[in-house]
């Protein structure tokens, strides 16, 4: 791995999502008289980008009822309400994720609505669906950009979506900032690296992480907690929501174990500060990441609040990039998942 990062292959890697967000607007236009719910299915982090829409749709819709599921428990429960008013949108990075395409293929025999959020249209949940929203493939896979790729054309989706049922103001901004949003990402972590290098070295022996968020910025926490470290790096490493936080979770404080605080600046904010303030009083190793000291050129301020879990992110990734160095454990590197049967 590269000792800098390469602001460019950042920015090139979302571009194509970027592409594709009026595209995805326009489709939702097409789609919103026609629908009064919305259910989002997903695995791992899809379903977590899956969340901060949930929370923004909740914040600002007073027309459309939302629901999030995990394929597997989606097809398990089979919600009663899977009628020609519900649309379903999946999302999958390699648009292969098995559980994901089987339920794409199990709405078949309901008279859903269906968008496929995938890179290609030959990979099978594009072909599965009714209506797909491509996002193109990076010449690289670098860590945690799939996921942020897709949530750029899903936040487009969204923007649509919220305009035409509950007359949003803000889609106009908010599609010119997503088309902003690679230059602003790459910006944030090439911004990130010094401070991310000195990060990693310090947590290089931790085995025990806790990441703590609250609204959308847990979407955050969570791809950098579980798919990052848990996943790519085999560490004890665990989200927690703030709203959670004082209800157990912060039992575990105290002066040795390590606490990632993650502020947004959504209307949920004050539940977070709240919690930063307890860990300043009785933790010692906090690494505290607060979207407001990111630039984010070209994102409009009143967006900020939308897309700040995705710039912390890209900042985030540096260090589990260092992480994977100090370890020499590759980012690839896989005990069980695409190697034995689960």
């Amino acid at each position: 791995m590269d000792a800098l990062v390469d602001s460019n292959e950042t920015e090139d890697a979302l571009k194509g999502a970027a592409s594709v967000v009026e595209e995805a607007a326009a489709l939702a236009h097409k789609l919103a008289d026609g629908i009064d719910r919305v259910f989002f299915v997903a695995c791992g982090a899809p379903n977590r980008s899956m969340l901060a829409l949930q929370y923004w749709i909740e914040h600002y819709s007073g027309s459309l009822e939302v629901r999030r599921y995990f394929p597997a428990e989606f097809m398990t429960q089979v919600p009663p309400r899977l009628d020609e008013r519900t649309l379903v949108i999946m999302g999958s990075k390699s648009g292969t994720t098995k559980e994901t395409v089987e339920a794409a293929q199990f709405l078949k025999d309901y008279p859903v609505i269906t968008v496929g959020f995938a890179t290609t249209a030959d990979k099978p949940l594009a072909k599965a669906v009714q209506h797909s929203i491509l996002t193109g493939e990076a010449e690289r896979d670098i860590v945690g950009l799939p996921h942020t790729s897709m949530a750029i054309a899903m936040m487009g989706f969204m923007g649509g979506l919220l305009a035409a049922k509950d007359g949003w103001p803000l889609e106009e901004k908010l599609l010119s900032s997503l088309k902003a949003l690679p230059k602003a990402a790459a910006v944030a972590k090439s911004g990130n690296e010094s401070r991310a290098a000195a990060e990693a070295k310090e947590l290089q022996d931790d085995q025990v992480i806790y990441h703590i968020a609250s609204g959308p910025m847990f979407c955050t926490a969570y791809v950098f907690g579980v798919c990052t470290l848990m996943e790519m790096q085999w560490l004890n490493s665990t989200p927690l929501e703030s709203a959670e936080f004082f209800h157990g979770p912060f039992e575990v404080v105290d002066e040795t174990v390590p606490l990632f605080l993650l502020l947004g600046e959504d209307p949920s904010r004050p539940l977070m500060e709240r919690a930063v303030t307890f860990c300043k009083k009785y933790g010692r190793r906090l690494v505290i990441y607060d979207s407001k000291d990111f630039e984010m050129p070209g994102i409009d301020p009143e967006i900020r609040p939308i897309v700040a879990p995705y710039i912390v992110g890209v900042a985030l990734d540096r260090i589990g990039e260092h992480l994977a160095d100090l370890h020499d454990h590759p980012l690839e590197t896989r005990r069980y998942m695409w190697k034995v049967e689960y």
